[in-house]
């Protein structure tokens, strides 16, 4: 092996290690947030009884085993599907868009769910029971339609990313548009309702939830990894792809459908929470690098303790009142967003 092949593999070395290290820190981080989560919060557990009810949950306090597995646990769960699920869902979408600004929600996706939500409770159906199912799966369908416009406008001119942007944009404000309508129309608590909602928030998150992100997850996560190569060859140009054999417009048809069931399945129970999927996956890049194949995986943990360490924080700041999560994820990451703008040298997307 030359002196410059050395060099070469000894500087892929290095940069696999950085980015592993980089994984396994959120990886601590993330275990930590779980620990701060589980012990704080209006009703406080100690460390040791937390633990107990983990690892022996037939024992103890029922109270304590009460407040940990129908509370906290639920809601820890969530907060790391939700956050690895947009996460892994912004990284494919800016690696397919070839955008560092691009997030799910720019294909309207959020706003099409708010509109969902806001058509349920303006309709007067109340949060608890039937009602509730029907603002979840309000939400859910109309992100869904929503996509699927998108998807119909761009295909008609080849799914390229600059299409795909343009009909997200003309999508997102059609639904703000007919959102706003319904908060004009609505009555002060119906208005209330909306605003929370859009809002986003984990006070209400169950094991069905939980159950119905990690199943999603586990569907999509393999595939979009999958195609972390034809994601590596696409932030080369759409051309370059091509001639290394990559059918774009499958991998791009695919990658975004499973990346707005995604989103959907994941914001139809939390509501909107959007900053999450523009700024992990950004930061992730930042530090490791454009290789998908770490990219995505990092992106995720990522999401994960940008959004627990959030609803930690909205949590035992003010207790026993709650900042809104849409609130806390923006304070938490826009200044450390805006720290790595401001510190890191000027980069191509790649």
């Amino acid at each position: 092996m030359s002196a410059p092949e050395s060099l070469l593999e000894a500087d892929y070395r290095k940069n696999v290690r950085g980015r592993l290290l980089y994984i396994f820190g959120c990886l601590a981080v993330l275990l930590l947030l779980v620990f701060l989560s589980l012990t704080h919060g209006a009703a406080s557990i100690g460390a040791g009884e937390a633990f107990r009810m983990i690892f022996v949950p037939g024992k103890g306090d029922p109270f304590v085993r009460s407040v940990v597995w129908k509370i906290r646990m639920p809601r820890i769960m969530t907060a790391i599907l939700a956050g690895a699920g947009l996460g892994m869902a912004g990284g494919v979408m800016q690696g397919i868009l070839r955008n560092p600004l691009a997030s799910p929600f720019t294909l309207g996706i959020s706003s099409a769910a708010g509109f969902g939500a806001s058509v349920a409770i303006v309709l007067g159906v109340g949060l608890a029971g039937a009602g509730q199912f029907l603002i979840v799966s309000n939400a859910f369908f109309f992100a869904l339609g929503a996509f699927g416009l998108v998807y119909l406008l761009a295909r008609s001119r080849g799914l390229i990313s600059e299409t795909l942007i343009l009909s997200g944009i003309a999508v997102m404000y059609l639904f703000s548009s007919l959102t706003s309508f319904l908060q004009y129309i609505a009555t002060a608590e119906q208005l209330s309702t909306v605003v929370f909602w859009m809002m986003g928030s984990l006070s209400g998150a169950t094991w069905i939830p939980v159950c119905v992100m990690g199943g999603t997850f586990l569907l999509a996560s393999p595939v979009l990894y999958r195609s972390a190569w034809d994601l590596n060859a696409l932030s080369s140009g759409r051309e370059t792809a091509i001639s290394l054999g990559i059918h774009v417009s499958r991998v791009t048809a695919v990658c975004m459908v499973l990346s707005a069931l995604l989103t959907a399945s994941i914001i139809s129970f939390t509501g909107v929470i959007g900053f999450i999927g523009l700024v992990a996956p950004h930061i992730t890049r930042m530090i490791t690098g454009g290789d998908h194949r770490f990219l995505l995986p990092a992106a995720s943990l990522g999401g994960a303790v940008l959004l627990l360490g959030a609803d930690t924080l909205s949590r035992i700041i003010i207790p026993p009142s709650e900042i809104p999560l849409g609130i806390m994820t923006s304070l938490i990451g826009v200044p450390f967003f805006i720290y790595l703008l401001m510190t890191r040298k000027k980069e191509s997307f790649s």
